[in-house]
């Protein structure tokens, strides 16, 4: 008898290098633009300032987080969820409507690899001339490319790990730091983490973390339907393909099979296969086939932004347009505008002030020497404004309350206070738990006042 056979398979695959070819054209003209706006955003913003302090800091220090004239302390972290809510559903509304739009154009992700492709062109040389340099040996020639490509992405990854920094540590102190040799180890460290990161996700992993490790990517579906814009292949209008000079006799498709669409990919698919997880809507096939399209006298649109939809039946703009309103998206919208408009009037309307009372635990109450019931409290004041403010502290709930130690104190802006306070009342036959009310108010805008209650204790 014959042995049977073996067969092997291969859990996994070596990755094969992508080389991405340059592309231009309206598409790769936009995905330019969001990376020189978010690029400005991100590196500049840490240097604004704003009334002498930085603009935008989240020190974790003092547990304070500075947005322009915005204060935020730990007991605002509602607003940080709901930041995160509001990103999410706009997130949803985007993808409902325009596919993977935000990975293809806006994503750290894809901007920082575009900007190092683009730092690997203007050093190697164009796609064929990189697949040269990395099929030939090890000449100096190579070793100079190489080394120059890494230590410019270097350059770029270390200085997006200190701007970084520089939103959590007031980003002028931290280039002193530098510059002195005086840095503190946790910024070291989250400096060269985060640079190590950019440069190896930009640089090295590329589409893999597209491809494989950004969840995005596997749930994105579930939020389609087959009238979201999509990067799409017209099939009915390109197949069959053919090659070279057409005639009427061949009747072949428009699409003459030069894999154009192909080479411009950064993830390395082919979209004439259909939709596919890896693809990330970044429209360089886009550009890239009507470009040939162009020179071999086509309309162009035969890889386009389209619908399922809109392929199936025919639809025009007009068609499409009209159903970008749908009511999935109309749901969308409606939540979103919903908790923006939440969000924004909390905001507006939000008391620069916060104050907790803390009562002694280590006394239940005593009498004091004009025969009224004495009990000690810790107000813990917050001004959460940036403009020094005095406050006026006042008791009432039971007959004669007051307080004894001064009524009046003084805050620095954006600063908390612990503030130690005698109350006395008339507690004669009233033995146990009362209820009573702090109200602290501005001297300067009597607007500004929170009350809070506490227990006042009779003893027996």
């Amino acid at each position: 008898m014959n042995a049977p056979h073996e067969a092997v398979v291969k859990m996994y695959a070596a990755r094969e290098e992508i080389y991405p070819r340059e592309v231009k054209g309206r598409y790769a003209t936009l995905r330019w633009a969001c990376l020189w706006l978010t690029q400005i955003l991100f590196y500049g913003a840490p240097w604004l300032q704003w009334n002498g302090r930085q603009a935008i800091l989240f020190d974790l220090g003092t547990r304070k987080f500075h947005l322009f004239g915005l204060v935020l302390w730990p007991q605002d972290f509602i607003y940080l969820a709901g930041l995160l809510i509001v990103c999410a559903y706009g997130l949803f509304l985007v993808t409902a409507v325009a596919g993977r739009v935000w990975c293809g154009f806006a994503c750290p992700q894809t901007v920082y690899t575009e900007l190092f492709l683009w730092i690997e062109r203007k050093i190697e040389g164009a796609r064929s001339a990189r697949i040269r340099l990395d099929r030939q040996p090890w000449t100096v020639e190579k070793i100079w490319k190489k080394g120059a490509k890494h230590a410019a992405w270097l350059a770029v990854a270390l200085w997006t790990g200190f701007t970084f920094v520089g939103y959590f540590t007031p980003v002028r102190t931290l280039l002193g730091e530098i510059a002195s040799w005086s840095i503190g180890p946790w910024e070291a460290f989250w400096v060269l983490f985060y640079g190590f990161a950019t440069y190896g996700n930009a640089g090295w992993m590329r589409e893999q973390v597209c491809k494989y490790m950004c969840p995005y990517a596997r749930f994105q579906s579930a939020m389609f339907d087959k009238d979201t814009l999509i990067v799409t292949y017209d099939r009915a209008r390109g197949e069959p393909r053919g090659h070279g000079a057409r005639t009427e006799a061949a009747k072949t498709g428009d699409c003459i099979d030069c894999s154009m669409c192909v080479q411009v990919c950064p993830t390395g698919i082919d979209i004439r296969r259909g939709l596919q997880y890896e693809c990330i809507g970044c429209a360089a096939c886009v550009d890239a086939c009507n470009g040939v399209m162009e020179k071999v006298g086509k309309p162009a649109g035969l890889i386009r932004y389209a619908t399922e939809n809109a392929l199936a039946k025919g639809w025009g703009t007009r068609e499409v347009r009209r159903r970008l309103a749908r009511p999935r998206v109309l749901v969308y919208t409606a939540v979103l505008g919903l908790l923006v408009a939440a969000m924004t009037s909390s905001l507006a309307l939000r008391t620069p002030l916060k104050v907790d009372v803390i009562r002694d635990r280590g006394s239940m109450g005593r009498e004091a020497e004009d025969g009224r019931i004495e009990n000690v409290y810790r107000l813990q004041l917050m001004n959460t404004s940036e403009t020094p403010r005095r406050y006026r502290l006042a008791v009432s709930g039971m007959a004669g309350a007051s307080i004894v130690d001064a009524d009046v104190v003084a805050l620095d802006g954006a600063s908390t206070r612990a503030v130690p306070v005698r109350v006395r009342a008339d507690g004669a036959g009233q033995a146990g738990s009362h209820r009573i009310d702090f109200t602290v108010t501005a001297l300067d805008d009597p607007a500004v006042a929170v009350r809070e209650e506490a227990a006042f204790i009779v003893p027996r």
